[in-house]
């Protein structure tokens, strides 16, 4: 069935975003954590914080209640606190990336029809399902750069090397590119 197909093929697209912002964060010092590449940028930390607020709003209550949440304060999300550290905006991202998750292993394939309500505008739950996925990404996109950034040489990367594409090509299939193999 084709909407399941769906349903988890979102999931795993989405833990592969959740992984790759990881794996980039994880490059990242605490120092470079909260550090702005100027006055009107974001941090990586402002952009977790910010994702985990998202989360939490859109996918408490997802099928029930408006996704953008009576106490949701968006502002401050991009606005460093003072309790805000390393691990706490962690935790947040974390409790985010688990509602998300766990909400979409529990959508069942006729619930994909449903309409759902994002700050008043009807969406189906699959159109929300993909405009929270495509935002999350520009977000990681985000992310990525700047721990990039900041690791500079010291950098591992998350994909395929540069000047290792033919390579990668090779051990995919374990023939170069565009040659099959006779089996």
């Amino acid at each position: 069935m084709i909407e399941q197909h769906y349903l988890d093929d979102s999931l795993q697209q989405l833990r592969k975003l959740k992984a790759q912002a990881e794996q980039a964060i994880a490059q990242t010092s605490d120092e470079h954590f909260f550090a702005t590449l100027d006055p009107e940028a974001n941090s990586i930390a402002l952009i977790m914080k910010h994702m985990a607020g998202n989360m939490r709003s859109r996918w408490t209550d997802f099928l029930t209640t408006d996704g953008e949440k009576p106490d949701r304060e968006r502002d401050r999300e991009f606005e460093t606190g003072a309790g805000d550290t390393r691990a706490s905006i962690a935790a947040q991202w974390q409790e985010g990336w688990a509602r998300v998750l766990n909400t979409i292993a529990l959508l069942a394939p006729d619930d994909l029809s449903k309409t759902v309500y994002v700050r008043g505008e009807a969406h189906s739950v699959l159109e929300a399902i993909n405009r929270q996925t495509s935002h999350y990404a520009a977000h990681v996109g985000q992310i990525v750069l700047l721990a990039k950034h900041y690791a500079g040489a010291k950098w591992k990367t998350l994909s395929i090397p540069r000047g290792k594409s033919k390579e990668f090509d090779v051990s995919k299939s374990g023939a170069p590119y565009g040659v099959k193999e006779n089996k």
